[in-house]
């Protein structure tokens, strides 16, 4: 089988997915010509390069996003040729899902306001830190989506004892925590005291927190996101701040990335910002190509691939 990549991660991982590949002939660094000889690709192909590779029964992308994928042609065209098609959501999962938790348990114990003190005036407001900080235990929070970044939160969460309820669209009964759908999200808003969105971007999920949305919102309650910048109307998450509404938004991802220097954002009261880091870890790379490695030997065997996606 001939495997196709545009993956540049540096010699010692590259060693290991060469390693990994045993008998099979990787093209590292493909070309685009060299798709059309392919059986199968790893990295982040050009959509319309890979759709024009008659050869390639699997791709398999090193993202968790996948939304310039996700447009029709492509759908049509993998349907068509019975080509398979994974992410690699499951390398992300648990970094991300880290990351939201440690913004969760950072606003809650007002670690912000004490990093400002000690590169300020460095004064001792003890007592005013004190009687700010809640405890998360039987505290709502409303988790919209409910993937494998979703599925990780909850687990981390649940130990503390919060209230957790998850929207997604179409909910399919294997959720761990109650689910809605529909207009069922308007009444668990009301109630929330954390929104942590973990939408991807799409067609159907760009605004979705929009003015109406945070108009829904319990005042007071804090907004999370790590799913995707599009997903938000930046305007209305600004205004909700700014009234002071809105008590925190804690936020992986803008809309354009990178945020420009002079964006509102970057001011707005208890806002707190992270460049897009969620999904990093020291072992990034390492993981990433051990993910690839383990559907590449599914998929020899004939097996379910791991992290799925774009099927009809």
């Amino acid at each position: 089988m001939k495997i196709w990549s545009n993956v540049g991660y540096g010699d010692e991982v590259l060693g290991i997915l060469r390693v990994g590949v045993g008998t099979d002939e990787l093209i590292l660094p493909g070309s685009i010509a060299e798709l059309s000889e392919a059986d199968a690709v790893f990295g982040p192909p050009e959509v319309e390069a890979v759709m024009a590779a008659p050869m390639v029964r699997w791709i398999h992308l090193d993202t968790a996003g996948y939304e310039r994928y996700d447009r029709e042609d492509f759908r049509e065209h993998v349907a068509q040729a019975g080509v398979r098609v994974t992410n690699s959501s499951s390398v992300y999962a648990e970094p991300c899902a880290q990351h939201v938790v440690a913004m969760i348990y950072g606003v809650s114990r007002r670690l912000s306001e004490a990093l400002e003190v000690q590169r300020g005036d460095q004064s001792w407001p003890m007592m005013k830190l004190r009687a700010a900080s809640r405890l998360l235990t039987g505290e709502s929070a409303v988790l919209l989506g409910y993937g494998a970044i979703g599925r990780r939160v909850v687990e981390l969460l649940e130990p503390l004892r919060m209230r957790l309820t998850g929207y997604r669209r179409h909910p399919d009964g294997s959720e761990s925590i109650p689910m809605v759908s529909g207009n069922g999200l308007t009444a668990v808003l009301a109630e929330a005291d954390h929104v942590i969105n973990i939408l991807p971007a799409s067609s159907s999920t760009r605004g979705f927190c929009d003015a109406q949305f945070f108009g829904k919102m319990k005042a007071g309650a804090i907004f999370y996101n790590i799913g995707r910048g599009s997903t938000v109307d930046q305007e209305a998450l600004l205004e909700a701040l700014e009234s002071g509404r809105m008590g925190a938004a804690c936020l992986d991802v803008t809309d354009p990335e990178p945020l420009p220097p002079d964006h509102r954002l970057w001011s707005a009261p208890n806002c707190l910002i992270t460049p897009h880091s969620a999904g990093g870890h020291e072992t990034e790379r390492k993981r990433l190509v051990a993910h690839f490695l383990e559907n590449l030997r599914r998929f020899r065997a004939g097996e379910e691939l791991i992290d799925r996606i774009l099927e009809r």
